[in-house]
Formats: structure tokens, C-alpha cells, sequence
């Protein structure tokens, strides 16, 4: 999807980054999230072109595991800013989902 974008800063700082939320049917039919991921924008002009490592939540003891099975609710994140932020993900059980491939064409 295009996306039109302009920035001015004097500090590369907390660049912007764009959260993917992947989202999917599973085998009940149910709407659940099927990847995370996240990347900086690159800020040089010319065609960029990123592969965004995906990743889901687990949970963390077999009997969640069981019951987010049948109950259709597995584990996601409520704020996407968690999935752009390092900061209390190291205590965050996740487990790989793919790549997501995203190109930017910089002016």
C-alpha cells in the first residue's frame, strides 16, 4: 500500500519505525494474530528494500496453551508500541512466524 510520509527533525532519534499486526483465520475461524514485526524508515533517498522478521506471542504454561486452543483467544499484544520498543520484551516469551518483505521508494 503507498504511503505518503513527511518528516523533518534535527535528530535521528526514535527514527519512525512501521509496526506490522499480521492477522489470520485459524482453524475454527477465528481472527488471531498471526505475526508481529517492526523496522525502521530509512532515511537515505533511493529504493530501500527490508525483511521484517515476524514474531507471535506463547503462552507461557500448558494449560494457557490449552485453553487459548480452544477458547480461540491467543496471546497478542493491546499496544502496538510494545512490538517497537526494546523495553520490557526480554521477559516476553515469542516464537518466529516468517518474514514479511517491505520496499520504500525515499525522496
Amino acid at each position: 500500500f503507498p504511503i505518503d510520509i513527511t518528516f523533518k527533525s534535527t535528530n535521528p532519534f526514535g527514527w519512525p519505525q512501521i509496526v506490522l499486526s499480521v492477522y489470520g483465520p485459524d482453524f475454527f475461524g477465528h481472527d488471531v494474530v498471526r505475526g508481529y514485526g517492526a523496522v525502521h524508515v530509512p532515511f537515505v533517498p533511493g529504493r530501500h528494500k527490508r525483511t521484517i522478521a515476524m514474531f507471535v506471542p506463547e503462552s507461557t504454561s500448558r494449560l494457557q496453551q490449552l485453553t487459548s486452543w480452544f477458547t480461540g483467544r491467543r496471546p497478542e499484544f493491546t499496544d502496538p508500541k510494545v512490538v517497537a520498543q526494546g523495553e520490557g520484551r526480554e521477559v516476553t516469551r515469542v516464537r518466529s512466524q516468517g518474514f514479511v518483505t517491505i520496499s520504500f521508494n525515499i525522496m
